[in-house]
């Protein structure tokens, strides 16, 4: 009977000294709180997208705006301004950075 008693007045002794840790816990819970951003993976630009070389040549001025040829070095759109038939050529590097029209 007295293993018993033993087992049992530690087992309270035990349940009494992780009262105030439980506390502790509870009032710790809404200070843990965070956002999660969101961060999205933007591949690197190596050269002149062919849309970015549209967006530039329509902001100058041309219609009707297509692709018509890209190499490694340049990138050609044609369209149409108020005269006619037009092309610009842009460089095929970050940016693209107008050759000549």
């Amino acid at each position: 009977m007295s293993h018993f008693l033993a087992k049992a007045s530690l087992a309270a002794l035990l349940a009494l000294s992780s009262l105030p840790f439980a506390g502790s816990v509870a009032f710790a819970a809404p200070q843990t709180d965070f956002v999660v951003k969101a961060q999205y993976h933007r591949p690197p630009v190596r050269g002149c997208s062919p849309m970015q070389a549209i967006r530039k040549a329509r902001y100058s001025g041309l219609r009707d705006v297509r692709i018509s040829n890209i190499t490694p070095r340049r990138v050609v759109v044609a369209g149409r301004d108020r005269r006619g038939w037009d092309r610009m050529t842009f460089a095929n590097a970050r940016g693209c950075p107008l050759m000549y029209r």
